[in-house]
């Protein structure tokens, strides 16, 4: 035994050796971006990705037909829709990250501005929308036979209607459901009663008909309780007995942050290796308080630039400010696996809805949350040639690249004598980790434990790499695949986990033993990508379930 630790001990004195030299910051040019269709017959205003590598993507049923069939001459036939009660195109596909295929899905009601959630089984949970489809609750279902999926709904299943309401997955599994137009209250699926709890809240900040609470943000803190933001302030929720815990500081600059003054936020990666986890709140872009009413009168307000960083559980909390190099409305926020932040999509102009919006920002920018002075924080990447602001979204895909679709700042399609046609092509973009100068260090997970268990049970990937490692320059991450539409990442979650052993088996591939998640409020139960990292490189994802 005493023989081992002294080889152990060796081989990371003599790997930590080599591997100062590899630089703790990447160059791998600004990112690259790839047109994946001219179009997928439908404009992105939801989406999230599945277990299978299938994203599944849906529009609104009510505006008219889309460019997209439904197949074997189905048609939808809804006496309740506002425009075409018989329409025989698609407003849902399924798309196929491998082979870069879609099929149309068929949706029966209204899904316009609507939230979703993934359960532990991988079942997409879908909740909300408009009209005769605000109180429908739909489910999609991963199956084998891909060719027979397809959306189930749930008539009038929840208690409100849900309307830009917004849902996070809890450690229990179950889901809550918070807020929507003219809904100052939260819900549960699924639910023991008939219940909704009101949340005193959601009036408070109700902006004067405007909103500006709309999709608040929400993220499951690591004590269990639920961070809310709306408008401009933010509670700690203990949604179990209905009581705010806490009440933080309004966020500097008095600007509002949520929809229509859209901007976003994520909860930044927890670090299980750490003793004390200290969970921090990062809330980017938004519109002054006066942009919707101005620019509904033809004044297009710049956005904010100012992004605020809060540490949510300092007995003293206090909002940290940074500027961002552009300013930006309807952005989204993406958690990268290196732990960086990607701010990509949005106008620097105006403000979320229809024909409010000017000047896209083409250019994402890169974040990192890096307490080392040294390590760059804002970085502006390519641009697309392609604007997207209302209705458009993006998220991270299994192999590192972001799936980028929509844009339609119309009440309807429009694609001809208006300043920003409707867009329905999608493009995928590859951050600076996915260049080619990073594949002599990029880790290749060889097998992974499928599932892994709570309270630190340990399981361990074996990965290949073609440099020599140590354990400051490693990390192991997972990732919860989000619901984006409007901006926001729903269940947006990384963490990073405790590598507790490093072993040789062969040259250039080394076993890991890595602790899986202490508890259910660091990782709700379900099915997460898991990365490994390589000095800030990232290897393909490989899904894991926590159970």
């Amino acid at each position: 035994m005493i023989d081992f630790l002294l080889f152990l001990l060796s081989f990371l004195h003599f790997f930590s050796v080599v591997t100062s030299q590899v630089r703790s910051s990447y160059s791998g040019g600004s990112g690259e971006w790839q047109l994946l269709h001219q179009s997928v017959g439908i404009s992105a205003m939801h989406m999230q990705l599945l277990r299978n590598d299938k994203v599944i993507i849906f529009d609104r049923t009510d505006f008219g037909p889309s460019n997209l069939s439904l197949p074997d001459g189905i048609c939808r036939v809804d006496n309740s829709d506002t425009v075409l009660q018989t329409d025989c195109t698609a407003h849902s596909i399924l798309y196929d990250i491998n082979t870069n295929a879609f099929r149309p899905l068929m949706i029966q009601t209204d899904t316009w501005c609507s939230s979703g959630a993934v359960l532990p089984n991988g079942t997409l949970v879908q909740t909300g929308g408009f009209n005769d489809g605000d109180r429908n609750i739909r489910s999609f279902t991963p199956c084998r036979d891909d060719e027979y999926c397809d959306w189930i709904e749930f008539p009038w299943s929840l208690i409100q209607r849900r309307w830009y309401a917004t849902n996070q997955v809890l450690p229990d599994g179950r889901i809550i459901i918070v807020g929507g137009r003219r809904q100052f209250n939260y819900e549960f699926y699924p639910s023991s009663s008939s219940e909704v709890i009101w949340l005193n809240f959601l009036t408070e900040t109700n902006d004067q008909g405007m909103e500006n609470n709309l999709y608040p943000f929400l993220h499951l803190l690591p004590d269990g309780n639920l961070f809310i933001f709306a408008n401009t302030r933010s509670i700690l929720l203990d949604y179990n007995q209905n009581r705010v815990i806490k009440v933080f500081p309004r966020i500097p600059g008095d600007d509002p942050r949520n929809y229509p003054s859209t901007g976003s936020s994520v909860l930044l990666p927890l670090d299980e290796s750490n003793s004390v986890i200290e969970p921090e709140i990062m809330v980017c872009g938004g519109a002054p308080r006066a942009s919707f009413t101005q620019a509904t009168q033809g004044n297009f307000i710049r956005a904010i630039s100012t992004c605020g960083r809060l540490k949510v559980l300092d007995p003293n909390p206090s909002w940290t400010m940074e500027d961002m190099p552009l300013a930006r409305v309807m952005g989204d926020m993406i958690l990268l696996p290196n732990g960086d932040v990607l701010i990509i999509n949005g106008a620097e102009l105006g403000t979320a809805g229809w024909e409010l919006g000017r000047s896209p920002v083409t250019q994402p920018i890169i974040y990192r949350p890096s307490t080392d002075v040294s390590d760059w924080r804002f970085a502006i990447m390519s641009p697309s040639t392609r604007p997207r602001m209302y209705h458009s979204s993006a998220i991270l895909l299994t192999d590192g690249r972001i799936l980028v679709s929509g844009s339609n700042p119309h009440v309807n399609y429009n694609f001809t004598n208006v300043e920003y046609p409707t867009d329905l092509s999608m493009e995928s973009y590859s951050p600076p980790y996915l260049s080619p100068e990073y594949d002599q260090i990029r880790p290749r997970i060889l097998s992974v434990d499928e599932k892994i268990g709570y309270g630190g049970k340990l399981f361990s990937p074996t990965f290949q790499v073609q440099v020599y490692l140590t354990t400051n320059a490693l990390s192991v991450s997972i990732v919860a695949p989000s619901f984006a539409t409007h901006s926001f990442s729903m269940n947006q979650r990384m963490v990073s986990l405790k590598i507790v052993g490093v072993t040789g088996l062969s040259p250039y591939t080394y076993g890991l033993t890595v602790a899986g998640p202490s508890t259910a409020e660091i990782a709700p139960p379900g099915y997460y990508l898991l990365f490994v990292v390589h000095a800030h490189v990232p290897s393909q994802g490989m899904w894991v379930k926590i159970e």
